[in-house]
């Protein structure tokens, strides 16, 4: 076993990884930006190095001085989360060749399913079902002789890298010169990686994925599937698993096929094959491949048993996977919402600033992986994820009630939140009968915030308590434990 893992990346994922670290008895080192010298990652773990300025491009995707973090450390391994430089084949390789052990798959296997493009097309020789789509492209001409072949509207998305970035829907052939662009532009910042690949978009599909793990003996098993149909800006908010639309036989298949495209590129460690759904024709494509640990990974945990990150750590200091496909089951519904800090009312663009408050639920079946706590700055840098909040229970319909529960409980102040958005998705009429799709939430879902949620942040942050209480009812309607919320009758308007 390990003596000592470098994390290779921030927030909540790098003190999940560091909190199983210490369970395992090893040394966790963090690493942190100009930007992140007083987060919660860098206070957990045994020691901290900084790497550079705020950028991702000076600090967390900086692979030469990572890759010295680790040796100045003497760390044995690295672990990369996800994000970042998780599915970077050469990060791998890198990490390999300083004698380090990268905690993740081989390169080989990251650079045939890490690049969507390349994932594609194995997956066709492999016989696996696919999106309509090209790879490859280079020039704008290309693009609109593809788009126009596949029919509108398309899919732009970067060929590297995942969760959500460098994504554009294109309706039309006269958006398609600019989507082009700043999908390139989005990949590039993200992942180091311009790439990008077209397909057809199918607006009213289900996401569902199947997470997948193997060891370096040759076991290769799939953790059953997760509905991740809750999406905005094609990135997932809301995650459940089991997904209420599969039958046990059309889970059996997919998970089957999961395996299959797993196994065609060697895979080992975790990992997760995506596939878009068609609930009226019960067909499925495969989508994609992420060749790392998933963001939605705990709802696997809880209805399997299983530590992933655990396991991940383990395989990669070359024990066996000790599960057969057989041994394998799942009991009870897991959920988790992605609490982000954004305004939905406003496009869901990223809220910046200090958090006054971070209260997080506490109940039986709550779970809460989190990379900030009161007081802490929420900076325009990146990704705006404060925490997951995950709940678990012995059907769905007792998890939705659970997860209604946690996020009222869930009080955030300082910056703008997505929690009463998911409250009201949570409660909805679709999501309870398993009908989102992909596209729900930019078609279907009208939705509107209570109130006046900015006049509350100038408030707290100018301390006026006055002005504070008298907006009371202003967008804070589920927040149980507001400081905002008046005990003297106070309303707007209404009083002194």
């Amino acid at each position: 076993m390990f003596n000592k893992i470098l994390i290779a990346n921030r927030g909540e994922i790098a003190i999940r990884i560091m909190r199983a670290c210490k369970e395992l008895g090893i040394k966790t080192v963090a690493v942190y930006s100009s930007a992140d010298k007083n987060a919660q990652h860098v206070q957990f773990a045994d020691e901290a190095i900084l790497l550079g300025d705020a950028a991702p491009k000076e600090s967390y995707l900086n692979v030469e001085k990572l890759i010295q973090a680790a040796l100045d450390s003497k760390a044995d391994a690295i672990h990369p989360g996800y994000g970042f430089l998780s599915e970077s084949a050469s990060f791998a390789l890198a990490v390999e060749s300083a004698h380090l052990t990268f905690i993740g798959p081989s390169a080989d296997s990251i650079r045939a399913m890490g690049d969507k493009a390349e994932s594609k097309i194995a997956m066709k020789k492999a016989g696996v079902p696919t999106v309509p789509g090209f790879e490859g492209l280079q020039t704008k001409a290309e693009f609109k002789k593809a788009a126009k072949e596949i029919g509108y509207p398309v899919l732009v998305k970067a060929a590297a890298g995942g969760g959500g970035k460098g994504m554009r829907v294109v309706n039309a052939e006269n958006e398609l010169g600019e989507a082009i662009e700043s999908a390139r532009s989005e990949a590039l910042n993200s992942f180091g990686d311009e790439g990008l690949l077209i397909e057809k978009y199918l607006p009213a599909a289900h996401h569902i994925e199947f997470q997948i793990f193997g060891d370096t003996h040759g076991n290769l098993v799939h953790l059953f599937e997760r509905e991740c149909s809750v999406q905005r800006r094609h990135q997932k908010i809301i995650e459940e698993t089991p997904s209420p639309l599969l039958t046990a036989k059309l889970r059996d298949e997919m998970g089957q096929a999961a395996v299959s495209a797993a196994k065609a590129v060697n895979y080992y460690n975790a990992g997760t094959v995506e596939f878009i759904f068609d609930p009226q024709l019960s067909s499925y494509y495969f989508l994609e491949m992420n060749t790392r640990l998933q963001v939605e990974h705990p709802i696997t945990e809880l209805t399997t048993g299983l530590d992933l990150v655990h396991w991940q750590i383990r395989v990669a200091a070359g024990e066996k996977f000790p599960f057969n496909q057989t041994q394998l089951t799942q009991r009870g519904h897991a959920i988790e919402c992605r609490v982000y800090a954004e305004d939905p009312a406003n496009g869901f663009l990223p809220s910046t600033g200090k958090l006054l408050q971070f209260i997080e639920p506490h109940g039986p079946n709550m779970r809460v992986d989190s990379g900030f706590a009161a007081g802490d700055e929420v900076t325009h840098f990146y990704d705006p994820l404060l925490a997951k909040l995950i709940v678990y229970a012995e059907n769905r319909e007792a998890a939705i009630q659970r997860m209604q529960t946690a996020l009222r409980e869930f009080i955030v102040h300082g910056v703008i939140t997505n929690i009463d958005f998911m409250q009201d998705v949570i409660a909805h009429e679709d999501f309870t009968q398993g009908k989102v799709t992909t596209r729900w939430v930019e078609t279907k879902f009208d939705w509107k915030p209570l109130g006046l949620a900015n006049e509350v942040l100038i408030a707290a942050e100018l301390g006026d308590l006055k002005l504070s209480q008298r907006l009371q009812v202003a967008g804070l309607g589920h927040e149980v434990y507001s400081p905002w919320k008046s005990q003297n009758g106070f309303r707007i308007g209404v009083g002194k």
